[in-house]
């Protein structure tokens, strides 16, 4: 009978409440810093979404002479930005899947900055066009995955946000559109050093990204909204296994044996078997090379209280009883079964991955066509008026200069508007009436154009300015009709890339009407033309619905 001096107790482990509230406070407190990383590299990203566009239309008639452009081939150098977009923006989603959303951006500025810098020098006009694909490619993946970002991030505040991407957006293009001819005949009026300025403000945009390159955070394209996926952490978090103890260890394989308890072990904590340690646990003496065994009962490789391991016989015994009454259950119960059993989750389809949503059949929903025409005609306006709107204005005999800031009106229109108008999209249930407005908006930006172009230019700019602000419209309403990340995600793509397929004929057309009748009459009019559908099918895709809804069908 071992004596009370010889027994010995297995001290109680103290848990302090310290470790946990820091690794707390210090989870929010890099929460806090990666949030505001992440709304800095959105607005500096939206920043270099057109300058390459309008820094180009500005000093077209400079870059035409240089490199001996005819007018349809200066077209298919305002329609390049709508191939490039459609082409590589479908394939946004796949990157981001594999590398993360904030990688692929990462990647999209550093190819908008080296675009920038070689075009102007890459000689000849299809170096420049080689060029300018690369800047555009690099715009074309950060125009898909913004919206993925904003409603991966702030789930909440998609309205605002997008409001305030789409102001960014909107003074990066009325800035490059304003100051690229006073900032080249401040550099001797060498237009090559007035294109490659630009390059600058990607290599900034770069910056923020580099976080999230490692971590492939800023939300993937098969994540939800406001969670992490599965597979990629953000920058400075741990993966949900190690996220869930905050700090504590893990229980797998790799965990020494003795060392596990029925949980992962607390900060700094060893379970109570291997802190007996070579004294007696449990009354009875531990020889060398034997584990220590507490008042636990070991099953396995796990230690188990006896306490536990008491309920045992008795979760057996109910186990037993359930399914002998399932056994015995009349007839009359097996509909409420086989209807338990079609609620039950459907496994995900071949190829998908475990626990990721199944894609959506995104071609059967009529929103999402809808919504793809009218980016696709919005893009089209947008374009042609980056294109050639200063080109119009120099036309009329309105100075270079006076005519890049015309275009610099029209775009920094965008700036207040495109704050506003996401936001009252949002609080309505409907955005027919906003469409409407552009719509009416344009048609009279265009018919002063055409009936008066000089005399009216900073009426006419301010109008078609407010008419562009569809695009801001459009994003929104792609965070608005899907319910999902991987929803936006498919959205977003098809949205984006079928638009931008039909917006490629537009600004070449509008070149070769010019080219061919030596005015600006029939352009002008396929411009007018343009917007009443875009104004039908606008309407169409602020009705109240959603993408899986449709899909499903």
């Amino acid at each position: 009978m071992p004596t009370e001096e010889t027994r010995t107790k297995t001290p109680p482990t103290v848990r302090s409440s310290a470790a946990p509230e820091a690794r707390e406070a210090g989870g929010r407190s890099t929460r806090a810093w990666t949030t505001r990383l992440v709304v800095l590299g959105i607005v500096l990203s939206a920043l270099n979404l057109r300058p390459a566009i309008t820094s180009f239309g500005a000093l077209l008639e400079e870059v035409r002479d240089g490199l001996g452009m005819s007018g349809s081939v200066a077209g298919l150098l305002t329609s390049l930005p709508s191939l490039c977009f459609a082409v590589f923006g479908v394939m946004a989603p796949r990157l981001a899947r594999r590398f993360g959303a904030g990688a692929v951006v990462c990647a999209g500025m550093a190819a908008i900055a080296a675009g920038l810098a070689i075009r102007p020098y890459a000689g000849g006009t299809a170096g420049f066009l080689a060029a300018s694909a690369l800047a555009l490619m690099g715009i074309a993946v950060s125009n898909v995955l913004m919206p993925v970002i904003v409603k991966h991030w702030f789930p909440d505040r998609v309205g605002s946000m997008t409001g305030l991407y789409s102001m960014a957006l909107a003074l990066g293009t009325a800035l490059a559109a304003a100051l690229t001819v006073p900032l080249t005949d401040a550099l001797g009026g060498n237009w090559q050093s007035g294109l490659a300025l630009w390059a600058g403000l990607a290599v900034a945009a770069v910056l923020p990204w580099l976080p999230f390159v490692r971590g492939r955070g800023a939300g993937t394209a098969a994540s939800g909204p406001g969670e992490r996926s599965g597979g990629a952490s953000g920058p400075g978090e741990r993966s949900r296994a190690t996220e869930a103890g905050l700090g504590e260890r893990a229980v797998g394989p790799e965990a020494g044996l003795g060392e596990r308890s029925g949980g992962a072990s607390g900060p700094g904590e060893r379970s109570r078997a291997t802190e007996a340690g070579p004294e007696r646990a449990g009354g009875s003496e531990t020889r060398p090379g034997e584990r220590a065994v507490s008042p636990e009962t070991e099953l396995g490789d796990r230690t188990v209280s006896p306490e536990a391991d008491g309920d045992r016989p008795a979760r057996e015994r109910e186990t037993r009883d359930r399914q002998r009454r399932d056994r015995q259950a009349p007839d009359r119960e097996k509909p409420d079964r086989e209807a338990r059993d079609r609620r039950a989750p459907v496994p995900a389809p071949a190829g998908s991955a475990p626990g990721e949503a199944p894609p959506l059949r995104i071609t059967r929903s009529r929103t999402a066509w809808a919504l793809a025409v009218f980016f696709g005609l919005q893009a089209t306006a947008a374009y042609i008026t980056m294109g050639w709107m200063a080109q119009i204005f120099r036309d009329a005999g309105v100075p270079a200069g006076t005519a890049g800031l015309l275009l610099a009106v029209t775009m920094v229109m965008g700036v207040p508007l495109a704050f506003v108008i996401p936001r009252l999209a949002t609080r309505l249930p409907h955005q027919g009436p906003i469409v409407l407005a552009l719509g009416v908006c344009g048609l009279v930006g265009y018919a002063g154009l055409y009936l008066a172009p000089a005399a009216g230019a900073l009426a006419w700019a301010v109008l078609l300015g407010t008419a562009n602000c569809a695009f801001p419209l459009a994003l929104t309403m792609v965070g608005m009709r899907a319910r999902t990340g991987p929803g936006v995600a498919q959205l977003s793509a098809f949205a984006q890339s079928t638009g931008y397929l039909i917006s490629i004929p537009g600004p070449l057309l509008v070149g070769v009407l010019y080219q061919h009748s030596g005015g600006w009459g029939l352009p002008i009019a396929l411009m007018s033309a343009l917007m009443i559908p875009q104004m039908a099918v606008g309407f169409l895709a602020g009705r109240d619905r959603t993408v899986e809804d449709e899909a499903a069908r």
